[in-house]
Parts: structure tokens; sequence; C-alpha cells
């Protein structure tokens, strides 16, 4: 069976070096060693056919400076497009951008990913800069404009909260605040009518929304006498869940019997992707997520939707 892993991450040298330079990642997340071998290794263990790289730690948090930062994407771009270039059954990758308040700079690292390094899509993060501006914040309206009018797959992978301080010092952000960002973008774009201003933009959501399957109705459940005129946050009921089942879903640490049941009730079946969230899940965290999730009933068609079917359709309609 095939089976395609569009949550897999890539750690090339110089970006780890760049990483521990900047004081290692904000989120108090070690950043893990990674190879080209280890990748492969952690794929046959999983059944995976194919992978989808991107980075994770924000150039925007690791760099001083715009043009230490487009230097950074642009050398990870083109590394992870070398990957490709030699095996391109085995790899693909979204491109990673500088920073989105660098509009001239991710705009030009969106054309020449897309146009001359064929990327699969782009990564974004769930904010940016120093406070909260979430992914359908204003600033932003020129760079979802540019993908929407490229019909680009965008990836967003979350990144720490603007409030860096941890629960405990033992509990790294990725833990439980990660899922939590996820969710905040999600729900900005949403409220702000970002995922319905720019329809063509197919956005895959990490680690199964977050928290969004949860918290869905609890922004949307009224009365059924209200229902036909109740306006949440400015939209109907109907609104807000016509643009969250417009978003995709990857699985990556999310398969869980718990998960997957509330996962399959609300969201469309067409809209689940398969993630392993290597290397910063450990191999043997990303093994047992796969195998609860191959020992889940399915009937085969929705497995095959889940493991490659939808993930084929998607790339294939990238124009």
């Amino acid at each position: 069976m095939s089976l395609i892993d569009t949550h897999h991450h890539f750690v090339p040298d110089f970006y780890a070096q760049a990483v521990e330079e900047a004081g290692g990642d904000p989120s108090g997340w070690p950043t893990p060693f990674w190879s080209p071998e280890g990748s492969i290794a952690s794929m046959e263990r999983n059944g995976a056919t194919k992978a989808i790289l991107s980075l994770t730690a924000p150039g925007a948090v690791i760099a001083p400076t715009d043009e230490k930062r487009r230097a950074l994407a642009r050398k990870a771009n083109e590394y992870a497009a070398s990957k490709r270039d030699e095996d391109p059954k085995t790899w693909g990758f979204f491109a990673a951008l500088p920073s989105l308040l660098d509009t001239e700079g991710a705009l030009a690292e969106i054309r020449y990913a897309l146009d001359v390094l064929k990327a699969e899509g782009v990564t974004l993060f769930t904010r940016y800069g120093p406070g909260n501006q979430y992914l359908g914040h204003a600033e932003f309206k020129p760079i979802w404009e540019e993908l929407n009018s490229r019909r680009a797959v965008v990836f967003i992978h979350p990144t720490h909260p603007a409030d860096t301080t941890r629960v405990n010092p033992s509990l790294p952000q990725p833990a439980i605040d990660y899922p939590h960002e996820t969710t905040r973008t999600a729900v900005d774009m949403i409220i702000t009518n970002t995922k319905r201003t720019y329809p063509h933009c197919k956005v895959i959501l990490s680690h199964a929304g977050g928290t969004l399957p949860f918290l869905i109705t609890r922004m949307t459940t009224v009365s059924r006498e209200a229902a036909a005129t109740a306006r949440i946050y400015g939209k109907t009921s109907e609104e807000i869940l016509e643009d969250f089942r417009s978003f995709y879903f990857d699985l990556a640490l999310s398969s869980s019997k718990a998960v997957l049941n509330l996962v399959l009730d609300v969201i469309p079946h067409d809209r689940l992707l398969y993630g392993s969230d290597y290397p910063y899940a450990s191999p043997d965290k990303t093994l047992g997520f796969k195998q609860i999730l191959d020992s889940f009933p399915l009937d085969q068609d929705l497995r095959d939707q889940i493991y490659f079917k939808n993930a084929e359709t998607l790339f294939r309609n990238v124009e």
C-alpha cells in the first residue's frame, strides 16, 4: 500500500546550527539530529513510500535580520529541492518562507519556490512577530492573495505563543501549547473571513487541527429556534462550519482511538491526510501512532483516502 507522509520534517546541518546559535528553539523543544538516511529508515518502519519535507523552526526567530532570514529560507528550499530531484518518488517539500512580516521577501520566495523549484506548497507558521499576529491578520493579505492566485497548498505548522513562559519547566510548549496555537490561527482565519476570501488556497492544519475539532461545536451550537438567524462572531453557524470543513487535517500524533472517532465524525473524509512528525517525534512514537491507525477499523477505501489518495489528489491539483 502507498503511504504519503505530509508532516515530515528535515533539519539540515546548517539549519540546526542556526537554531543552536540563536539559543535553541524558543518552544523549549530540543533540535533533533536528522539525516536523509534516518528519514528513510523511519519511513520504512512506518510503511511510508513518500515524505513531504518541511521545516519546523521558523526562520523569523533564529535569524536576526530580514537579509539573513531570506538567505536561510533560500538555502533550505534549494537543499530540499535537491533531495527531491535526486529521488522524486521518495521526496517532495513544502517551501520555507523568511517571515510573513517581510512581505517583499516572502512573496519573492513564494515565486521562486513554486515557479523555479516546483515545491509542492509552502509552510506557514501559526503566528509571526512579537504579538498575536495570527494568520488572519490584515498585514498578511498580500501573502494570501499571492497564494490564492496560485491555488497553492499551504501547510500550517504551529509555533510558540507570544508568551513563551512554560506551564512548568519540565513541559516544553509543543506538548500542549502547539495544538492550541493551531486552533487559534484556524479560528482567526475563519472569523476574519481569510479562509473564505481566499478559497483556492488548500490549507493543511497540523495534528488534526489541534483542539479545533473538539471546540468547533462550542463556537457554533445554538438552539433550533435561533439557528436560522443567529450570527456568532459576525457569521452564521453554518458559515463557520463550512469554513472549518474546508481545511485539510493531517493526523500526525493524532490517531488515538478517541481522536479518530471525533475526527471521522466532524471532518470530511476527503480532507484527512497521514503525517508522522518525524524526527521531532521519536521513531517509537511515530510508529506507535501508525500502529494504532493501522488497527483502527476503517473500510479499505477510507484507509486508502487517508494513507495516500487524498494527498495524491491534493498535489495533483496544484497549478
